[in-house]
This record gives structure tokens, C-alpha cells and sequence, in this order.
């Protein structure tokens, strides 16, 4: 990008992530370098962008107008990028993602490396975290998130499928303490419960008629780590409620036994999450496409 121009994405940088520091974070640059940028732009331009004291920033008449005609700019020279390696089936650049620890290292982390494998021009960066990230702030691409979406005007989320969940027990629980034929004979038995925020996450169960239940187990032993839950559930401690792509292998080894088949009827989605904007990258698109095609397979005690 020429020197008259190669300022402007920078100027759009600082407008939309709200401070000189963020964009500096969003850019992978110093803070000083967005400041020089923004003087340089402003010196040749002969006015003042932004109205900046010591606690705040903001754009003055100038910088506003300014701001909507490079923004717009901007977008459609993406658009176009975007249409030109449409055409080819080539993406290029790096792709930010923030995934759930467990979940995103054992289901999503293999797709997307095999995706990004495929496109050889991608830089794949994946950050993992059970914090729900600021997308925008973070500079983030998307994220991967599980359960209901809190309202939000400034993102979008597409379905990539549904974590069913499953009870199970190692054979050698089963064998001394007999199999559960439905839900009230849980009652009967010693359970491992997960912990969230300190409370004991209920189990939510349907009957044979598939109306559900709220069942809070007795349990000995309860923790906030889902694979020590499975650890604990093998080595024959007692029966977990646990997502049926993290017991796959070891229900498909008889290491783990299914019980009460229709508790699988409880259902929670995944999605993928990004900002809302006018044209979005090919590069986010193939990417949810891929997860979108394969993740339900992963995702389920089947597959």
C-alpha cells in the first residue's frame, strides 16, 4: 500500500477498537506507531481526526466523516478480495479462533488443523479458554461457543450441531451395584456430579414418555473438570452425565455402559460466533462450513 494510504487502516483501527492501546493489541504493533500513523494522517490531511485528553478519545466532525467514507472503503475493497479468492478457492491470512479447552482440543482443534492443512496460505491461531472472550476487543475472528447465546446485536452465530449427553458407568459399578432401569431408580445409586460455580450442575433427564426431569444425584464425589469426572466414572467410582463425543471411545471399548438411552434426548447446541459485518471473509466461511460438514459426526457416541 502506498505511503498516502497505508495509514487509513490503522486510522479505522484506532476509531473501532476505541483507544490508541487497542488498536495497537488488534494490529501487532506498538502504541506509538498507531500515534505516529494518526499525526501523519492528520498533518496531511490539514486536520484534526480525533479530540484526545489524557482519559479520553474521541472523533471530532472531521474524523467522523472521515471515519464512515474509509470504513466504507475498506469493506468494499474486502468484498472484493473476498469475491477474487471465492473464484480461485484459495484463502490467505491468519484466522483467529477462541475455543472451549476440552471440547475444543478433542472435537474442533483436529478439523480445523486438517482445514487449514488444505490451505496452505492460512495462518490457523487457536486460543483456548472456558472464558467467553470479547471477540472484537480480542481481536478474535470467531469463537466457538456451547449453550444459549446471551442477545447481541454486534455478532452473528451459525449452528455447527448439538452436544448430546449420556449416562454411563464402568462395567465393574454396574456388576456390584446393578443397572438403573429408569430415572428414579437413580436414586438408588452413587453418582459423580459436576460442579459449576460451586453448585452441583442438576442432571437433565426425559422419561420413557420423553418428558424431561431435573435430577439432582447423591454423589460422594463431585468436581469442576469434566475428564476427571470420566476418570473417575471408568476407574468405577459411579454413574456421570457426561457429553457423548468425550466417552465415544470408551463406550465403543465397553469401558463405559450407556444407561437410560433416551437421556440422550437432551440436546445443547454449538455455534460459531463472529462480529456482524457487511461482507464476511472467505476464510471465516470455509472455515464454519468445514465444522458445519463434519462436527456433528465427532460430536456424537456413534460416530
Amino acid at each position: 500500500m502506498s505511503d498516502s494510504l497505508k495509514d487509513i487502516p490503522v486510522f479505522v483501527a484506532a476509531v473501532e477498537a476505541g483507544s490508541f492501546a487497542q488498536a495497537a493489541t488488534r494490529l501487532h504493533v506498538s502504541r506509538s506507531a498507531v500515534g505516529k500513523s494518526i499525526a501523519r494522517l492528520e498533518e496531511r490531511l490539514g486536520v484534526r481526526l480525533f479530540q484526545r485528553t489524557t482519559r479520553t478519545q474521541s472523533l471530532t466532525d472531521d474524523g467522523t466523516l472521515f471515519y464512515e467514507r474509509c470504513h466504507r472503503a475498506l469493506e468494499d475493497i474486502r468484498h472484493a478480495q473476498m469475491l477474487l479468492e471465492s473464484g480461485k478457492h484459495q484463502v490467505s491470512g491468519r484466522l483467529r479462533i477462541s475455543l472451549p479447552v476440552l471440547f475444543g482440543r478433542q472435537c474442533v482443534a483436529p478439523l480445523l488443523v486438517e482445514w487449514a492443512r488444505e490451505h496452505p496460505g492460512i495462518t490457523l491461531e487457536m486460543s483456548f479458554s472456558d472464558r467467553v472472550v470479547d471477540i472484537v476487543e480480542e481481536g478474535f475472528d470467531m469463537a466457538i461457543r456451547n449453550g444459549t447465546l446471551p442477545d447481541s446485536s454486534s455478532l452473528v452465530a451459525r449452528k455447527l450441531g448439538e452436544h448430546r449427553m449420556v449416562l454411563c458407568a464402568a462395567p465393574v459399578y454396574l456388576a456390584k451395584n446393578g443397572v438403573p432401569l429408569n430415572v428414579s431408580a437413580l436414586n438408588a445409586h452413587t453418582s459423580i456430579n459436576y460442579l459449576q460455580a460451586g453448585k452441583v450442575l442438576p442432571w437433565q433427564l426425559a422419561d420413557d414418555e420423553g418428558d424431561g426431569h431435573i435430577f439432582i444425584p447423591k454423589s460422594q464425589i463431585n468436581m469442576d473438570d469434566l475428564q476427571a469426572i470420566a476418570d473417575a466414572a471408568l476407574a468405577g467410582h459411579g454413574i456421570a452425565w457426561l457429553p457423548c463425543w468425550m466417552v465415544r471411545r470408551d463406550v465403543k471399548e465397553d469401558k463405559l455402559i450407556p444407561l437410560l438411552q433416551q437421556a440422550r434426548d437432551v440436546r445443547f447446541d454449538v455455534q460459531a460466533v463472529w462480529s456482524q459485518t457487511r461482507h464476511l471473509p472467505l476464510k471465516v466461511r470455509l472455515a464454519v462450513d468445514r465444522l458445519v460438514a463434519r462436527l456433528p459426526d465427532v460430536m456424537s457416541i456413534d460416530g
